[in-house]
This record gives C-alpha cells, sequence and structure tokens, in this order.
C-alpha cells in the first residue's frame, strides 16, 4: 500500500534544479537579421483576450515571436518551455506552478503543494493552480512553448481548468504547432487572439531586413523571389540568405516538399567535420550541456563547440542566461537525427548508453530511463531503473509518466521482471483502477523471481505477498499467512517492515486477534515513524483509533486521529483511497465532541476520496464505508446511510470471504433494520462514478468527450451528469462547479 518513495530514492539535485531553471528561463534567440514582430506583439498584447495562441508549423518562427514579447513586456512574465517530459497532467501543473513563482514570490510553495495533491490532478492540483493565479493582485503574462508535445488528453484537461484561473488583464500566451484544445471556450467567450502562418510568415520587406543582417544586399525583385521560392517561410529564408553568404546558390523551390532537408544539408555541409558529427551525435539529446555533451561523445571541449555553434547561426537555442544549457530547434533536430541515422547508424545506440549512463549517475535517473527506452537491447536495465524510481515518481504526482515507461516497455517487459509487476499491481490497486489490478495479480500468481528486487523488498516473494495481503482475494486466512510471511522476511532495517506489519494488524482484525491487531499497528507506526513513510502511520494511527474508540478510550482515540490527520494535511494526501478511514474516524470523534461542523468537514472529505477505494482493497474499502454508514445513522441522515451499505455489497459480490467484517456490516444492518426513523435527513449522495465525473464538468469536454475519457457511452454519461445537477441542486455546468467547491468535491 506504499504510496510514496523508498528510502532509497534519489533525492533532488542539482542537475534537476538546472534543468528546471532551463524550462523557465526564456531563451535568448539572436539570429542576425531577426525580423522583429513588434507590430503582432502590440495587437494581441492591447487585444485584451485573456488567451493569445501561435499556431504555426515548426521554422515560423513562434520561439522568436514569444521570446521577443518577453524581452518587451511590462507586466511580470512567467516563461515554461515544454518538452515531452512534461507529457503528464502533474508535471505540468507542477512546472506551470513553478514558474509562476519566478514571478509571485507568494506562490513559492505551489509546486511542491501541487506535486503532493497528484491523486487528483483535475479535481484538486488545477483548481489550487487556477486560484493562486486569480488571486494575483498584479497582471501577469504566462508564455508556454512548444504547446504541442502534450499528447496526453489530461494534460489539456487540467490546463483548460487553470486558464479559466487567469484574471483580467493577465493572458496566457501557448505557441504550438497544431491545434490549441483549450482554444474552443476562450473562441465561444471571445476571448482569444490568434496568430496564425499567414500572420507569421514574411513578406519582401521581412527577406530583405533578413538578408541585411547577413550583410548581403538584395532589391525589392529579388526579395520577391525569395519569398516565392520560400513561400515566406521564415527558415526557409533565414537559410536562403546564410546559403547565399556562403557563395551557394538560392536554388530553392517553395513548392518542394523537400525544401527543408534540402536547405539543412546545405547548411550542415557548410560547417567542418568535426561540427558536423558533434551535431549529429548531440542531436539524441533532448537537452544538452558541455559536461553532458563530454560524457556522451567522448569529447573535451563541448562547452566551447556549442559557444561556436551558437555563433554560426546554426539552430542552437541557449536556455539559459549563462549559456549552459542549450536545445537545437525542433526541424533541425529531427534532421541531424535522420543524419546520424544515415551516418553513423551503429553509433545511436552507445550514445543513448552513454547519455543514460551519465543522468544516472547524476541523480536524474527518469532521464536515464528516458535514453534506454530508445534501446530495445536495454530494456532489462530500464526495467530495473523503474523499479528503483517508479514509486518515487508515482510520489510526486507522476503517475501517468510511470504508466507510460511501462507503456513503452510493453507487458511482457513487466512481465519478465516480476518485480516491477508488483509494483504496476500496487499502483492499480491504490488508484482504483480495477480491471488492471485483477490482471496484474492473475500474471503474478503465476510468476517467479530468485534474485534480490531493486525496490528494497527482501524478496519478490515477500512483495508479492504484501500485495496479495491487501487485495485479499483468497480470504482472511491466507492474507494473514501472506502477512506474516512478509513480517518474517523484511528486517528490522528493511523499508518495507513496516508496511508488512500494517498488513499484518489488517489481517489480525480479519480474523478477530483484536489484541494482536493492536500491537502489529503500534509497532508498524513505530516503524513508518523511523522510516518516514507517513502512509502508514496514518494507515496504523487510523487503526488504532478505531480500536480505542471501540473501546470507550476517547482521549488516546484523540491523539491517533491527530497524528494521522495531520500527517494527511502535511503531505496532502486528501485524495488518497487510503484516507478514508482516517476521515471517517475523525468526523466520529468530532460526533462524541459534538462538533457538528467539523464532522460534516470530515464526512465530505471522506466522500470525495472513497471512488478510488475499490473492491481490489476490499477490507480497507468495507469497513470504511461501513464506518462512515454509522457516523451518518447517528446524524439522521438514513438515506446516505443506506447507500454506502448498498456501496458494501458490490464490494462483497467480489470479495465475500472477509471474515469479522462481514459479521459487523450484519450486526449493523439489524440496527438500521430495527431502528428505522419514518423523519429522513438528506438526500442521496453522489456516487463514485459521479465523483470521477464531476471534475470534468469544470473542462471545455462536450458530453461525448468526457464519456471517451472515461470510457463511457454518451448515453451513460448523460445520465450521470443529469444526476449531479439534481443531487447538487442546480442545472447547468458552471452552477454545478460552483456548488461542488462550495461543498468541498473540487477544488484544494
Amino acid at each position: 500500500m506504499r504510496q510514496e518513495a523508498p528510502a532509497l530514492a534519489p533525492p533532488e539535485v542539482e542537475l534537476d534544479r538546472q534543468l528546471l531553471d532551463a524550462k523557465l528561463a526564456p531563451p535568448r534567440i539572436t539570429a542576425r537579421g531577426s525580423v522583429s514582430r513588434a507590430d503582432l506583439i502590440d495587437r494581441a498584447r492591447s487585444s485584451s483576450r485573456r488567451v493569445v495562441s501561435v499556431t504555426a508549423p515548426a521554422g515560423y518562427g513562434k520561439s522568436i515571436l514569444l521570446s521577443q514579447w518577453a524581452d518587451s513586456e511590462k507586466r511580470p512574465v512567467a516563461w515554461i518551455s515544454l518538452d515531452r517530459f512534461d507529457d503528464d497532467p502533474i508535471a505540468l501543473l507542477a512546472l506551470l506552478a513553478a514558474g509562476f513563482a519566478v514571478i509571485a514570490p507568494s506562490a513559492a510553495r505551489l509546486s511542491a503543494d501541487v506535486r503532493r495533491l497528484g491523486g487528483s490532478p483535475l479535481g484538486r492540483a488545477a483548481p489550487a493552480v487556477a486560484a493562486a493565479l486569480k488571486s494575483s493582485r498584479s497582471p501577469f503574462v504566462i508564455v508556454l512553448d512548444d504547446l504541442h508535445v502534450l499528447k496526453n488528453p489530461e494534460c489539456h484537461d487540467v490546463l483548460s481548468v487553470v486558464i479559466a484561473g487567469v484574471p483580467p488583464a493577465s493572458q496566457l500566451v501557448a505557441a504550438s504547432r497544431g491545434d490549441q484544445p483549450h482554444l474552443a471556450r476562450a473562441r465561444v467567450h471571445a476571448d482569444s487572439f490568434e496568430i496564425t502562418v499567414g500572420d507569421l510568415a514574411f513578406d519582401a520587406a521581412g527577406a530583405r531586413r533578413v538578408f541585411a543582417g547577413a550583410e548581403l544586399p538584395l532589391s525589392h525583385e529579388e526579395a520577391e523571389e525569395v519569398i516565392q521560392r520560400t513561400e515566406g517561410w521564415p527558415v526557409g529564408v533565414f537559410l536562403a540568405a546564410a546559403i547565399t553568404r556562403d557563395g551557394g546558390e538560392m536554388a530553392v523551390s517553395g513548392d518542394d516538399r523537400y525544401v527543408a532537408d534540402y536547405l539543412y544539408r546545405e547548411s550542415l555541409m557548410n560547417l567542418p567535420a568535426h561540427q558536423q558529427q558533434f551535431l549529429r551525435r548531440s542531436a539524441v539529446l533532448d537537452r544538452m550541456s558541455g559536461a553532458l555533451c563530454d560524457a556522451v561523445l567522448g569529447t573535451s571541449d563541448a562547452q566551447n563547440i556549442l559557444r561556436e555553434l551558437e555563433a554560426s547561426d546554426v539552430f542552437l537555442v541557449p536556455l539559459d542566461r549563462r549559456r549552459g544549457w542549450y536545445r537545437y530547434h525542433d526541424l533541425f533536430r529531427e534532421f541531424l537525427l535522420s543524419e546520424l541515422r544515415r551516418v553513423e547508424p551503429n553509433a545511436i545506440v552507445e550514445l543513448h548508453l552513454r547519455a543514460a549512463d551519465w543522468f544516472e549517475q547524476n541523480g536524474s535517473p527518469a532521464m536515464a530511463i528516458e535514453h534506454l527506452l530508445n534501446l530495445p537491447t536495454e530494456h532489462a536495465r530500464a526495467t530495473r531503473l523503474i523499479s528503483m524510481t517508479a514509486l518515487a515518481t508515482h510520489q510526486a504526482g507522476r503517475m501517468r509518466t510511470v504508466q507510460r515507461w511501462c507503456t513503452s516497455l510493453g507487458d511482457e517487459a513487466v512481465q519478465e521482471y516480476p518485480p516491477l509487476a508488483v509494483i504496476a499491481g500496487w499502483m492499480a490497486v491504490l488508484t482504483g483502477r480495477t480491471s488492471e489490478a485483477d490482471h496484474w495479480a492473475g500474471i503474478l500468481d503465476h510468476a517467479s523471481y530468485d534474485g534480490v528486487p531493486d525496490d528494497g523488498t527482501a524478496s519478490f516473494r515477500s512483495g508479492w505477498a504484501m500485495l496479495r495481503s491487501f487485495m485479499c482475494a483468497d480470504g482472511p486466512a491466507r492474507a494473514l499467512e501472506d502477512a506474516n510471511m512478509s513480517v518474517a522476511a523484511e528486517a528490522l532495517s528493511s523499508p518495507w517492515r513496516d508496511q508488512a506489519l500494517y498488513l499484518l494488524g489488517e489481517a489480525e482484525l480479519l480474523v478477530g486477534e483484536l489484541a494482536a491487531a493492536d500491537e502489529a499497528f503500534r509497532d508498524g507506526s513505530i516503524a513508518a515513524a523511523a522510516q518516514g513513510n507517513t502512509d502508514i502511520v496514518v494507515g496504523c494511527e487510523m487503526e488504532l483509533a478505531v480500536l480505542t474508540m471501540n473501546g470507550c478510550r476517547w482521549v488516546e482515540a484523540a491523539d491517533h486521529v491527530r497524528i494521522a490527520m495531520t500527517a494527511i494535511d502535511e503531505q496532502s494526501m486528501s485524495d488518497y483511497s487510503t484516507s478514508v478511514l482516517a476521515f471517517a474516524e475523525a468526523a466520529r470523534l468530532a460526533l462524541h465532541r459534538g462538533d457538528l461542523e467539523d464532522v460534516q468537514r470530515q464526512l465530505t472529505r471522506a466522500m470525495r476520496a472513497r471512488p478510488d477505494c475499490t473492491y481490489v482493497m476490499p477490507y480497507l474499502a468495507v469497513r470504511s464505508r461501513l464506518e462512515l454508514a454509522k457516523v451518518y445513522w447517528a446524524l439522521g441522515d438514513q438515506t446516505t446511510a443506506h447507500h454506502l451499505v448498498r456501496e458494501i455489497d458490490d464490494i462483497l459480490l467480489h470479495r465475500p470471504e472477509l471474515g469479522k467484517v462481514v459479521d459487523d456490516v450484519a450486526e449493523f444492518r439489524t440496527t438500521m433494520a430495527s431502528s428505522r426513523d419514518e423523519h429522513v435527513v438528506g438526500g442521496p449522495p453522489l456516487t463514485p462514478a459521479e465523483l470521477r465525473l464531476l471534475p470534468y464538468l469544470q473542462t471545455h469536454l462536450s458530453i461525448r468527450e468526457i464519456g471517451e475519457r472515461l470510457f463511457l457511452s454518451r448515453n451513460t454519461v448523460s445520465t450521470e451528469v443529469g444526476s449531479v445537477y439534481r443531487k447538487l441542486g442546480v442545472s447547468s455546468r458552471s452552477d454545478a462547479v460552483e456548488r461542488a467547491t462550495e461543498v468541498g468535491l473540487l477544488g484544494a
């Protein structure tokens, strides 16, 4: 059940800070003869439209325009350069938060808070960023470069929520090669200013300025010819000037579909052989520094070469003011990679391996994984590295990144390394992906592995036993056997011993051994605190709270609730499926004290977190709902209590053998049957399915598109939306979002 990084996970290091700084610094693009976009920028700036889009294929000067805008802007500018590693909703939101913090010091903690809200990108993290933007007292500009690298629809969903938080007089400016999904809503509200190919293409005057920058005279007629041949494509004009300056012929045709390859080849051929090789080989790197290039290319003067290339009009973009990190223009890199495959295909594997080695040695295993995934022969190494970092990455809120890694590896590769299959199973269980969890459990049942796992567990058998105990598919006796085996296997120094003890306590509860459960939970809490494993502290302390409340030891119970709730609040674990029981017990304690306001607050938190608490974590799912039902029953809300019992019935259909828990449910049924009150309070709560749908009402998505996100039919979504409206007492999406935020079902 561990939802945070094992102790061996690498800490944040200087390299990560350098890479982040490079993403948040406007690039210094100083191509000679650059054409000013001041008029276009002024029109966009003065339009009063909150959303500005710059959409055109590669080579149209989108980044130059954004850079000129940032240089001339009087309002504070938050610059964010996106790359393919940001294609994860939490990674994107954390980057937006970090960029905003550069211009708004009051938001310094926002990025860290967003990462801790990784369990709910759309429901919590995106509204948190939107709220921070909305609260700004001074107008600002947020610049997003290379938006087209975001392929994950969830990224565009959360971005649409963030954009809604941009206040009047502020603007978000995004550049992309293709369609920008958030424009649909902005267009409807007449809130967008769009810059397209027609605006960015050069005219004859622009061509003359480019050639003048290369110290080449150009008549008006010649300029018209250049524009005709290049169709106004800015990169084509720049390269035509460079070719002409170096004595070449401008024999390029605008209607030649391969004009880019032709022009780039002419540019590359004018460089010395050692620079050509440097360019080809360094193209395997998404971004580069002198030290990284030296390690990958076997050079000793890479920093000097990078400076030379930058000065030679090669399409090299400095990413920070210190000229420490660079990247190639996208089109140029694509060409260089094709040249590498053509000229030196046998070098590619070794280059990626050296890059992976350098990143791993410098504390960035995630970047090492990205290079290894390019190499089918290195999937075994990638698998082990993912095993070491998956839980740390997941704890940082980047679950989609781990999913992408595993998808890139393929199920077969994950199956070949069973310890990673265990981690995949845990992530599926903890995020409520029941089919996926069952899939991995079926595979693990037939797997074996005798090596030492890279995730820190004592053995594959111990790791799988812990997951199997938690999923409890074979009843209490097997769950207890598995938990005992793991406690015996995980040494006192093991970072997983606390989890084994927690699971032992849960299994003892299932068989009715309360004293043994109490001892296991106390030992587990102590071990978890020593390891800094917050989620296990919460798990043990909430169970101790249940035991002490049942024994009417309310003072001691209050201490356990306080420890659990403090950990949840400090680590932003409100959306964790494993926190539901803690909220239920906090509500129960508040009810005992007569604090009805706190009762309602804790019940809302519990009900909001419960969708991912499913039958694949059965005893926790049932007991959490049972404790909630008892509190609602005590408040006179019989409707909600009965609804929760029906949810329990659904879970028991999948997991009928839950020992003492089944007896506890039966006892509560008897209570409900014998004390039905004719004066029923409250209406039915939102179901787990409706709670999963609710965050999408904040977005621009249509009913059909929401269905595609949730793998539901349009009719099903329409029915659920109608039910949400009815239960919240509203009649529109905006009112539903507003009401859900008021009652705590949306927002941070």
